[in-house]
């Protein structure tokens, strides 16, 4: 399918074949427990229109992943037009106590472990865990932010920080949660990954662990690459995410890391949530914007418009990176690819969303690249080249 698709299309240079299509592992679905936010079918809807084939949902929902039923929800629903690789919990509940039994979640098809949305702060049990999933072969994916040093920060230092006398989280909260991980990953040898950096220092910790030639990876998402906190423009929640936005020279220092190799993968951290959970600005509001739908237009002008980045690196990124973290082989190609347009030139329009959420910073920004078609296991799941 796909040879029949690219020869139709030879000759512009507009279009851009992504192989395997979009992979994106870390995925909210809020199924179960808050469906009036997203449904597995609503998200998988988003997913698709966003490019991807494949997607790791995040266990933190109502009730936590830390089951094999649960699991099998997550996998079994073969309407849905993206594959789901969900991840479990690190510790039973979330709740940072007891680890999990991940012998039994992998062996009901969790991919990877993590207690996201919380940091697991008792180091021997997070030792134990690590321990436990490097005999499984699995990576522990790290929410990492000490909340005693978070201290209910909500923002990183900056001027609307200091205007609306907001709390901030200092950079020490994300980088010595990196720090203590890195050093269980020497002692058990167990792959750590380390989700939404927004740090410099922590590319440059992880950068320093593969030096050393510890199994240490980490992601970038997309908000972190294309924005900083002094682009926010007040006391707007549609900005707020855990980790929060850092600063320019942070950003600078994630985009390095992408283009050096050091941060592989890219991921969305979409979180979906009602309208009513981001009202009361940065201090009652949820974290957590949605991406899924605007994730390959902002990694694209972020990585390849700003940076230089390759186009073929910019695949790596959502392609064989994310694939490498979870031991696994890209999808075929001829049967599950993305097509993007790269003179699409849209605005992003909230109102268009197919995720039941619209809390996200991006909307009336312009972006040159989208995805125009996916197909999952020979399928078109989203297509706006109605003349193929």
């Amino acid at each position: 399918m796909l040879t029949e698709v690219t020869n139709r299309l030879k000759g512009s240079g507009r279009w851009l074949v992504v192989p395997g299509g979009m992979r994106d592992v870390h995925v909210h679905f809020r199924d179960p427990g808050v469906p009036e936010a997203e449904t597995r079918a609503t998200g998988a809807q988003a997913a698709v229109v966003g490019g991807f084939t494949c997607v790791t949902t995040m266990p933190n929902t109502t009730p936590a992943g830390d089951n094999p039923e649960w699991l099998h929800e997550q996998i079994e629903d073969a309407s849905l037009p993206v594959r789901i690789a969900p991840s479990a919990c690190i510790t039973k509940g979330r709740l940072g106590r007891e680890v999990a039994d991940l012998e039994g979640l992998a062996a009901a098809g969790a991919v990877a472990f993590t207690d996201d949305g919380a940091f697991v702060e008792d180091a021997h049990v997070m030792e134990e865990a690590m321990r436990r999933a490097a005999k499984l072969g699995k990576p522990v994916m790290q929410h990492a932010v000490v909340p005693s040093l978070l201290a209910g920060g909500v923002m990183r230092d900056c001027a609307i920080a200091r205007r609306f006398n907001l709390p901030v989280m200092p950079p020490e909260a994300e980088t010595e949660a990196v720090r203590r991980d890195i050093a269980i990953c020497r002692v058990t040898g167990c792959a750590l990954h380390v989700q939404h950096i927004s740090c410099a220092g922590t590319v440059e910790l992880i950068r320093a662990a593969q030096r050393e030639g510890l199994p240490v990876t980490g992601e970038a998402t997309p908000h972190h690459l294309l924005l900083s906190c002094e682009d926010i423009p007040g006391d707007d929640a549609n900005w707020k995410m855990a980790p929060p936005l850092g600063n320019r020279e942070d950003v600078a220092a994630i985009r390095a890391g992408v283009k050096d190799g050091t941060l592989g993968l890219f991921a969305t951290d979409h979180a979906p949530h009602p309208a009513a959970k981001k009202q009361g600005g940065f201090r009652a509001a949820a974290n957590g914007i949605v991406g899924l739908e605007t994730a390959a237009a902002v990694t694209w002008e972020a990585m390849v418009v700003q940076e230089g980045m390759s186009p073929e690196d910019w695949i790596a990124r959502w392609t064989t990176g994310p694939a490498a973290l979870l031991g696994e082989k890209p999808a075929p190609a001829e049967t599950n690819f993305t097509i993007l347009d790269l003179q699409a030139n849209r605005t992003v329009d909230p109102a268009a969303f197919k995720t039941r959420s619209r809390n996200q910073p991006f909307a009336g920004m312009r972006f040159a690249a989208w995805p125009v078609l996916t197909v999952f296991n020979g399928k078109v799941t989203h297509n706006e080249l109605h003349n193929l």
